[in-house]
């Protein structure tokens, strides 16, 4: 491993935070406080997951909520085991191609309104954590995010500033009343307030209570129960039908997270697990597989060079991203082929070192691989349309003393979600909807109960089997792009994790995007401004189409290391959000 990290370059905008028995960083100070109290009263890492989880929900509104889809990789230290949880929505019952064909255009709506909505998947997360591998009580872990829902905490500049920005919340009657108080945009430092969903949570609480004579098991799935399939499933039910949505009772009667098997790759003796089932994750091992055939560290961290290459490895794995990646409870994903020492060496070929590429090129797995060409569907690629790649998430990641990891990210996809408070629950539903293809035989097509391709994904890594990283970040296609440099600048570079997260970033569009109407940008490649004016030219000159980006704008990551040698937990936060990490 090279030493990136000489003299000059040591100084961090934020420290590491460090600790020898638990570390949490998440993307609100609330909710990392809330999952320290937890550890601290005894719980373990799931346990605290889902309490700063909860609390995310409430202080980190725009971006995830009650209401959001979730993938979560975690480590079991009892077991010795790496497990997936997936929580992306399912469509409802009613949708289908040929209902938006005749009702909507052939359109799926962007990120705003119920028929961009997707079922929400938290509180069975919660409840997953919790009944499986966690030691409290719903009231217990619940306990911090009612009492900021209840009582308020006090808003940021970025949080009023979001507000502000929001053109959709202004059209629903029940989000303009919480979010718009008095029809004013709140002010940093006001007390935000969320009645209505501190009643919901409440409500959860109240179920447990009921239950608790049969047993902590039965009490925490009365606290499911009463969401999805009780009074709170019903008026969610209700006010979709009736306000135009395709959400009815029995989706939610239906909606379950499912427990995973996750996929990984080992790379230069690091084994990094990702989410395997309707997520992008996957394209992350994808490129690595392909990186790993290079001598980054001669290559120069952010040089033309290193910049290049890896852009490169992206944009062919993006490609099978769009051929082969969706949800396996309806495809066949290769991954034997497609995860293949062979295969990589097959794709890396097509790398110029010299020229960037322009066109989507999937590969063709089936010959590294047993299974036969019935994986992967057709493929169209649009250049149409201004379709996003931006959008937002959050994310928390916790280790506890006995070294249980959880990475945790649950999001609303675009800020606000849908836009659309359901009733008198406090809850907006992720927009999750528009990410399906509305073009038959493809991997994303929409079908019923069915999820979309997620650009929701998290890393967890293991060295020699034992814990050794957790990594997140929001950023819609981008995320994999995040955690990768992450990962690279820690185990190519020598960075620690504060050093990985801060360093000057780059990303790419130069693939479709996953809203609809998935466009894509030939040869797109963006760097913050932090790189030098040298390279930015280099990279023009072999023909990237070069977006120079703010000098801290590419990057909202959090992070926990845990040194091999010492069991130190290094716990990193990006100093471009309000993202903060604690550790003891």
């Amino acid at each position: 491993m090279s030493n990136w990290n000489d003299g000059s370059n040591r100084q961090t905008m934020r420290p590491v935070i460090r600790g020898r028995h638990a570390a949490v960083s998440s993307m609100k100070a609330e909710a990392t406080e809330s999952a320290r109290r937890i550890l601290q009263a005894g719980g373990n890492a799931f346990d605290a997951a889902v309490a700063g989880q909860a609390a995310l929900a409430v202080t980190d509104f725009p971006m995830n909520g009650v209401g959001g889809d979730v993938v979560v990789l975690l480590y079991n230290a009892f077991e010795k085991k790496v497990y997936s949880i997936n929580a992306g929505p399912r469509a409802p019952s009613l949708a289908t191609i040929d209902w938006y064909e005749k009702n909507n255009d052939g359109k799926l709506p962007e990120n705003d309104g119920l028929l961009a909505g997707g079922l929400p998947g938290v509180v069975d997360v919660w409840h997953i954590l919790l009944d499986r591998w966690g030691t409290m009580t719903f009231e217990q872990v619940l306990g911090p995010a009612i009492d900021l829902a209840e009582n308020g905490f006090p808003l940021s500049e970025r949080l009023s500033d979001l507000i502000l920005s929001s053109e959709k919340i202004r059209k629903y009657p029940t989000t303009a009343a919480i979010y718009l108080p008095h029809g004013k945009v709140p002010q940093a430092g006001e007390i935000f307030r969320n009645p209505d969903l501190a009643c919901t949570l409440k409500k959860l609480v109240e179920a447990e209570r009921e239950s608790s004579s049969k047993g902590r098991h039965e009490a925490l799935r009365s606290a499911r129960e009463r969401f999805y399939k009780g009074d709170i499933a019903r008026t969610m039910a209700a006010f979709s039908e009736q306000n135009g949505g395709l959400f009815r009772y029995r989706d939610f009667a239906e909606c379950r997270a499912e427990i995973e098997t996750p996929v990984s790759l080992d790379y230069r003796g690091f084994r990094i697990y990702k989410n395997p089932s309707a997520s992008q994750g996957p394209a992350e091992l994808i490129a690595l597989n392909l990186l790993e055939g290079y001598d980054l560290q001669s290559l120069g961290h952010n040089s033309a060079d290193y910049i290049h290459t890896c852009a490169e490895a992206v944009k062919l794995a993006m490609a099978d991203r769009e051929k082969f990646l969706g949800d396996m409870n309806f495809i066949k994903i290769p991954y034997q082929g497609l995860l293949s020492k062979d295969y990589a060496r097959e794709r890396r070929a097509l790398i110029d070192s010299e020229k960037a590429s322009l066109e989507l090129r999937p590969g063709v797995p089936w010959k590294f691989t047993c299974d036969d060409e019935t994986a992967g569907g057709h493929l169209h690629v649009s250049f149409d349309g201004n379709a996003s790649h931006d959008g937002d998430t959050s994310y928390i990641g916790v280790v506890d003393g006995k070294r249980n990891m959880v990475s945790f990210v649950p999001s609303l996809h675009s800020p606000f979600g849908t836009g659309v408070v359901m009733g008198d629950t406090g809850i907006t539903f992720n927009c999750r909807g528009d990410y399906y293809s509305l073009i038959r035989g493809e991997a994303n097509s929409l079908e019923p109960g069915k999820r979309p391709r997620n650009t929701l994904q998290t890393t967890l890594v293991m060295k020699d089997e034992e814990p050794f990283l957790i990594t997140g970040s929001p950023g819609t296609d981008d995320q994999i792009m995040r955690t990768m440099q992450t990962f690279l600048n820690i185990v190519e570079f020598g960075m620690n994790i504060q050093q990985a997260i801060e360093a000057p970033r780059w990303s790419s569009r130069a693939f479709p995007a996953s809203p609809f109407p998935h466009t894509m940008y030939p040869g797109d490649l963006a760097v913050e401004a932090r790189i030098p004016a040298a390279t930015q030219q280099d990279l023009i000159a072999r023909g990237h189409k070069l977006r120079l980006e703010p000098p801290w704008s590419l990057g909202s990551n959090a992070g926990i290391v845990v040194a091999s040698k010492t069991g130190v937990l290094d716990a990193g936060a990006d100093p471009r959000v309000e993202a903060y990490a604690w550790a003891w």
